[in-house]
């Protein structure tokens, strides 16, 4: 995990090589980020299986679950416009909404996102 700073807030950044297919791999994250005294996580869409972006197979639901219950923003940073689910781009613009999940286009509007809330 590379670690960021932007006014003062740790984020931490996860793509490849790290690989979460698991719900023990997204824990060591969580582990490691707090290692590290992040309160935010980027994941970039390269290091989710497809199967993420399947909300039938509930592994988002999985994922993004354990974030929310250690309290660490998640920002999924891809190209999500590539996936014709409506479920998807509905859970997508709802999790939008808030601040504890977000669905962005760039790590750099990640960054900007999370840090101005600092």
């Amino acid at each position: 995990m590379r670690v960021i700073e932007k006014n003062g807030k740790l984020i931490g950044v996860v793509a490849p090589p790290w690989f979460l297919e698991t719900v023990q791999d997204v824990l060591d994250v969580i582990g490691e980020a707090g290692y590290a005294g992040c309160s935010s996580v980027i994941l970039m869409e390269s290091a989710l299986p497809a199967s993420f972006f399947d909300l039938s197979s509930r592994l988002a639901g999985e994922f993004l679950q354990k974030f929310v219950n250690y309290r660490l923003q998640v920002a999924i940073v891809g190209e999500f416009g590539k996936f014709s689910s409506k479920s998807l781009k509905d859970f997508i613009y709802e999790s939008n909404k808030g601040r504890e999940v977000m669905f962005l286009n760039s790590e750099m509007e990640a960054i900007e996102k999370i840090s101005e809330g600092a």
